[in-house]
């Protein structure tokens, strides 16, 4: 194994908005040794991300949230996704933190219980983010409705959804955003191990 290494040679701001963007000239080890040429790489910043899969073990229900995401506009007919909740980690605040009060904040529950599902990546060839993943135990009854914060334009439609529906949703295709499909599958792993705790 070779020593893996990179050099920033230059680096810029190009936007610095909602998100913020940045150029930047490097270079890196080859796995055949030595170094590659100079690259120029654009780099989408935000910060550090948590989602939290709200799941009621007793009623086997997963609260989905439904949204306009501008990610998707380039298929205008899928620019509302099904999603879980999610949000951007603030100063101050631990991921865990964070989790309770999207929980409550875009889907109305308070949960019983978090667990770590994995942190990871969630698309590095061009972006920084980091996301957290949990699961989180709520009770699902009476969960519906409109949430979200007005002063950040959320307007996020929630539903609790028995498994077998949501998973089939999965398999069609109508979940097609990758965190939520992550989700989804582990609960798929872990579900008859949850719902015994639970009982």
């Amino acid at each position: 194994m070779t020593e893996q290494r990179f050099e920033i040679v230059d680096k810029e701001t190009v936007y610095n908005g909602f998100f913020r963007l940045e150029k930047y000239r490097l270079r890196h080890t080859l796995f055949q040794g030595g170094w590659s040429k100079e690259l120029d790489r654009e780099l989408f910043r935000r910060g550090n991300c948590v989602a939290v899969l709200l799941y009621d073990p007793l009623r086997d229900e997963v609260v989905l949230i439904e949204q306009f995401r501008v990610g998707a506009i380039l298929q205008p007919e899928r620019a509302w996704l099904l999603e879980i909740v999610a949000g951007a980690i603030e100063e101050g605040e631990s991921a865990e933190q964070v989790a309770m009060r999207e929980a409550k904040e875009e889907a109305g529950c308070d949960i019983q219980e978090l667990r770590l599902i994995r942190s990871f990546y969630t698309t590095p060839g061009g972006a920084s983010e980091w996301l957290t993943l949990f699961y989180g135990r709520v009770d699902s009854s009476g969960v519906g409705g409109i949430h979200g914060l007005d002063h950040e334009d959320e307007d996020i439609r929630v539903s609790a959804v028995k498994f077998d529906v949501v998973y089939r949703l999965l398999e069609e295709g109508k979940i097609e955003s990758a965190i939520p499909i992550i989700a989804i599958q582990w609960l798929y792993i872990h579900r008859a191990v949850l719902r015994a705790e639970a009982s």
